[in-house]
């Protein structure tokens, strides 16, 4: 989910640049600021879970290894 997010973030980014090269409305600039900083809290809880999922399935799942 990470790279979503990563994505998701860069998009606001991108918008932001392109708003404000443009000289667009100023509540579109706001609207990608606001994007995102609320973008950011979401992309750390994604890197928890993530993180958090990894731990869950190596106590749960076993590891099969070649021989």
């Amino acid at each position: 989910m990470v790279p979503f997010a990563i994505a998701g973030l860069a998009a606001f980014v991108i918008a932001g640049v392109i708003v404000a090269l443009a000289d667009g409305p100023d509540s579109w600039l706001d609207t990608c600021i606001a994007g995102f900083l609320v973008g950011i809290p979401g992309l750390i809880t994604m890197i928890i879970h993530d993180r958090n999922r990894r731990r869950r399935r190596a106590l749960t799942h076993a590891t099969f290894k070649e021989n």
